[in-house]
């Protein structure tokens, strides 16, 4: 079963807590990360972007990056813009999004559950972004950002933490610049302390990384080799666990995460209709087309959108994988009509979360960057949690979770 811990959290004082808070790392490149930063001293972009606080030729996973985050890691710690709990705790994360609020216990998930699956995945990792992470764990001997990780809901659990919401205050809440509500709670009372491991170890055997599946590796990397460098390990050092918000599953809700195509391939747009037909019923439609249900997309191609239907023979339900739209993208147009082989590597295909909108689609074929742009209808989190029970893997950028956490609310040292 899972085991989860309280931790002794560093935090910002309340009436700074907005102004540390940040989205996370991944999110962002350089200059967006900068322009967020810009006359904010406090934000912890400071500190998991350092690379902002330097000349632009400086790579970003050069050794003065990592020194700049622990110079400024060490200034927040200073200047008392971080400071460490009394005691180990737990924290209820919520956030609020659209009129819907998600509930999330903040605690430590063990590094030995992430080696023995308790700790499920759903996509690969690329080594080159595990060891960037893991190195900024151990240069600032501390976890700056929360994992996301999701568990089937428990409805004890649940009650438990919708009762300590009902009856404290929160410790912050505020609204960040892009109207999500951020609300966080300091769980203090040992005795209800006690019942949420209890509850998690006698009622969650598993849970899912839902977003973060870097931030998981190098935290568990970092616990690894600090075991091995500690001739005295007990086994509850604070390096053993990895910070992380656990969402009940029922609460979460995924994005669209969509596709636009630098080109056809050498087709023209009739060309390709033609050739698409042969797997989809295509029907012109008038304005935005956002599929509506598993199986429909949306293509914009040549200032029309166009709802394609895949036929029967594309997909199988039965199957974790090929039951997905993006792998009957991917094998049915992807590959056959436009030659893109690999995801992941491929210049001619870039990816657009669906927070973006399908103008955002538009914007981009309209330009002249794309030729033509699909929009998916989102997995959901039974298929996330199917994947990761059968031992598969998602494709790449299938999944795109909203809200994202913010990093800076708590934060993890590993000392």
């Amino acid at each position: 079963m899972a085991k989860i811990k309280p931790f002794q959290g560093l935090r910002p004082p309340k009436s700074i807590a907005a102004e540390v808070a940040c989205l996370p790392y991944d999110v962002m490149n350089r200059e967006e990360a900068r322009k967020m930063a810009e006359g904010k001293e406090k934000s912890l972009l400071h500190i998991t972007r350092a690379e902002i606080d330097l000349p632009d030729e400086v790579d970003i996973h050069s050794e003065a990056v990592y020194e700049k985050s622990r110079e400024n890691f060490r200034k927040f710690l200073e200047n008392g813009w971080l400071r460490k709990d009394p005691n180990p705790y737990f924290y209820i994360y919520a956030q609020t999004m659209d009129g819907r609020t998600q509930y999330g216990i903040v605690g430590g998930a063990s590094v030995d559950d992430y080696y023995q699956g308790k700790i499920k995945k759903h996509e690969l990792t690329r080594p080159d972004k595990e060891r960037d992470r893991t190195v900024h764990i151990l240069t600032n001997n501390a976890q700056l950002e929360p994992v996301f990780l999701a568990f089937r809901d428990v409805p004890e659990i649940t009650e438990l933490m919708m009762d300590w919401v009902k009856n404290h205050e929160p410790e912050y809440d505020f609204v960040a610049e892009d109207n999500i509500g951020h609300h966080f709670w300091v769980i203090d009372d040992e005795k209800t302390i006690k019942k949420l491991e209890q509850l998690f170890e006698e009622k969650v055997p598993y849970t899912y990384i839902a977003d973060g599946h870097h931030r998981t590796a190098a935290a568990a990397l970092v616990g690894k080799e600090k075991r091995e460098q500690n001739p005295n390990h007990r086994g509850d050092e604070p390096y053993n666990y990895i910070m992380a918000v656990h969402f009940p599953h029922n609460q979460l809700k995924i994005l669209d995460y969509n596709r636009v195509v630098k080109d056809l391939n050498g087709l023209s747009g009739e060309q390709f209709l033609n050739r698409l037909s042969e797997n989809f019923d295509i029907q012109e439609v008038n304005g935005q087309y956002k599929p509506e249900k598993k199986h429909t997309f949306g293509l914009y191609l040549d200032g029309k959108w166009y709802k394609l239907t895949a036929k029967p023979h594309t997909y199988d339900d039965n199957d974790p994988i090929k039951g997905l739209d993006v792998t009957v993208l991917t094998e049915y147009v992807l590959r056959p009509l436009l030659g893109i082989e690999d995801l992941r590597r491929s210049k001619r295909i870039d990816f657009v979360g669906g927070i973006r909108g399908l103008g955002e689609l538009e914007r981009r074929v309209n330009s002249g960057e794309m030729a033509a742009a699909f929009a998916l209808y989102p997995v959901s989190m039974e298929e996330l949690m199917k994947i990761a029970d059968t031992g598969n893997i998602m494709p790449p950028k299938t999944t795109w979770f909203e809200p994202k956490l913010r990093s800076g609310l708590v934060i993890h040292k590993l000392d």
